[in-house]
């Protein structure tokens, strides 16, 4: 079988896909991603081709093999669903694409990118046929990247790579359009004038075995000063290793400590019953048992900020720390991605919608979270945007920590793969909804 092999960097522009394409012949064709070398388990090419041929696939990609500090590991992926959207879906370093499909998807780039023809090109592939994932373990690839996983995963919010987001957030948007997913920029009105609530806000903080952080999260909700009713709800899930101890040792009424059960809640079982209570407040503020607010006004803004944006969920602005409060790189970040325009579909893209967060607790109420302990903000955030405006602020209001403790600190691919096939699977099931809303309008 005739199969042409390009070598192509993931950020490459639209007029080097057309390049490609047009120098492609016979039926498929092999594309690189990686500087490094490749080497190929035997007669993996000819795997990978049969495959395509059997499936019918348009893009065919494997599992393989890190080489890493003279060391090979399993680098095993994820399978591709409607809701693969993210710009750095990992798919290794190796792609097969048939060419009439490569062909046809290079003559219909009606967009000149920089740095999103790549990506542009999988969108439009996903659109003309099946995307097969093998799970075999094809190739080995030099892996350069050493970093841990709670590092890598805030690459896409460097101010350094913004105009690459931009671009990005252009191609995705369009592939929505295409697939009946795109979202206008109208919005349910949201009112303020339930009469129900004594507080007017409550701080959340689900916490499990964080005995060494716990004590400053809760000093610093406590710390806030406010011209209205607001109180703290802890909800510990089962503790062992003094955490329980430093909740108890806080002497002030306005502090709510809620045991869970035994059985299992995990991060959005916490959220739920804290939600739920009959003393949460109006709004349902984010404050994590490992992180701290940056100022005593973080809970005025957020109040403020939901009256004058009219809006059902508010993102604020963070800064990232280690454990001893020291900046660390990026330093800020706002998710100045999110625009009031486009910000509702660009989260289908983007892998999280930024933090803190705060919620208004009726509509809350009607969704509530997954019973999960990864993603389960993000779900909540995607859902709330289906029908409601998010508000933003930029000023910075929320104490990052990154450090060993860290629940996503150093994860293993394995680990890695879980979280974001749960995370392509929130998206596939918001596109689908988003694919029903708008065809129920017609």
């Amino acid at each position: 079988m005739d199969i042409n092999f390009f070598r192509i960097p993931p950020r490459c522009s639209s007029e080097t896909v057309k390049e490609m394409a047009g120098k492609a012949r016979g039926e498929y064709v092999f594309i690189y991603t990686k500087e490094t070398g490749l080497r190929w388990v035997n007669y993996a090419q000819d795997r990978m081709a049969q495959i395509a041929e059997d499936t019918g696939a348009v893009l065919t990609y494997a599992d393989h093999f890190f080489e890493m500090e003279g060391k090979v590991v399993q680098a095993p992926v994820i399978d591709y669903q409607g809701g693969s959207l993210r710009d750095d879906f990992d798919f290794g370093s190796v792609l097969l694409v048939r060419t009439s499909a490569l062909k046809k998807a290079a003559s219909e780039m009606n967009v000149e990118y920089e740095y999103a023809g790549l990506y542009d090109l999988r969108l439009r592939l996903s659109r003309l046929g099946r995307i097969e994932h093998i799970n075999e373990f094809l190739y080995y690839e030099v892996e350069t990247d050493m970093r841990k996983s709670g590092e890598k995963q805030f690459d896409y919010v460097d101010p350094r790579n913004r105009a690459v987001q931009i671009e990005m957030e252009k191609a995705c948007t369009d592939h929505l359009k295409a697939v009946g997913g795109y979202l206008e920029p109208v919005f349910d009105e949201v009112s303020f004038d339930d009469d129900g609530f004594e507080y007017e806000a409550s701080v959340i903080i689900p916490c499990r075995n964080r005995v060494k952080t716990i004590g400053d999260a809760i000093s610093s909700a406590l710390s806030q000063k406010a011209p209205f009713k607001f109180n703290v709800i802890v909800v510990d899930d089962n503790s062992t290793d003094g955490t329980v101890d430093i909740i108890k040792g806080f002497n002030d009424p306005r502090l709510i400590y809620i045991a869970q059960d035994s059985t299992y809640h995990a991060i959005g079982g916490n959220w739920n019953v804290a939600i739920h209570h009959p003393c949460c407040g109006r709004f349902a503020l984010q404050l994590d048992s490992d992180d701290t607010y940056y100022s005593e006004d973080t809970v005025r803004k957020f109040v403020d900020a939901f009256h004058e944006q009219h809006c059902a969920m508010v993102v604020g602005t963070y800064r990232m720390t280690d454990f001893a409060m020291n900046t660390l790189p990026p330093g800020i970040i706002d998710h100045k991605e999110w625009t009031p325009e486009n910000g509702r579909n660009n989260a289908l893209r983007i892998n999280g919608l930024g933090a803190p967060r705060g919620f208004y607790t009726p509509i809350l109420r009607e969704i509530d979270f997954p019973t999960t302990k990864y993603g389960e903000d993000y779900a909540v955030g995607l859902r709330i945007s289906r029908n409601y405006q998010i508000g933003r602020i930029y000023d910075c209001i929320y104490n990052c920590r990154r450090w060993d403790g860290n629940s996503d600190a150093a994860l293993d691919i394995q680990s890695v793969n879980v979280n974001n096939l749960y995370k392509d699977k929130i998206r596939t099931w918001e596109l689908l909804a988003r694919v029903k809303k708008n065809s129920e309008k017609k």
